[in-house]
């Protein structure tokens, strides 16, 4: 999703398989996982108050979105991240457009580690979206980042 000098970058995972979720007496309602690599771009902080991380400071990020093998680009990710724990956390808004829509996320994402964001809508194919994805460092650098989506409803 993002990288810094304070961020390690998200990234999407790759490959998309469909499968089904049901609830007995309830028509089945699809579920979908894919995985995709995001490579980390312009992802400039705005330092806010305090100088250097601080509460409030402001992540804005557009970075290119790659298939699981790393080869051919599938989309994009843009957004907003708000300081909310220095050296811990931020809160972000951002969203994945991919060719047959856009999936939107919302919650924590974790300077160390993975961070799972809700999906909390989408338009096209994700129209219907909801679920969650699993953000996770590639390595060291902060240069990628696997997305794992795990979505219901589409």
């Amino acid at each position: 999703m993002f990288s810094t000098s304070h961020l390690p970058t998200l990234g999407l995972l790759a490959g998309l398989a469909a499968a089904s979720l049901g609830t007995a007496g309830t028509a089945a309602a699809a579920s979908q996982e894919f995985v995709a690599i995001e490579h980390a771009g312009t992802n400039p902080v705005t330092d806010i108050g305090t100088a250097g991380d601080s509460t409030g400071d402001i992540l804005t990020f557009s970075n290119e979105v790659f298939d699981a093998g790393n080869v051919d680009r599938i989309g994009t990710s843009q957004g907003s991240c708000v300081r909310t724990v220095v050296a811990v956390k931020w809160e972000c808004t951002w969203s994945v457009s991919l060719a047959d829509g856009q999936i939107t996320l919302q919650g924590p994402y974790y300077d160390s580690g993975a961070s799972t964001f809700a999906v909390t809508g989408g338009t096209g194919a994700f129209g219907t979206a909801a679920g969650e994805l699993v953000v996770s460092p590639i390595g060291t650098d902060g240069k990628a980042s696997n997305f794992d989506f795990r979505l219901q409803g589409v």
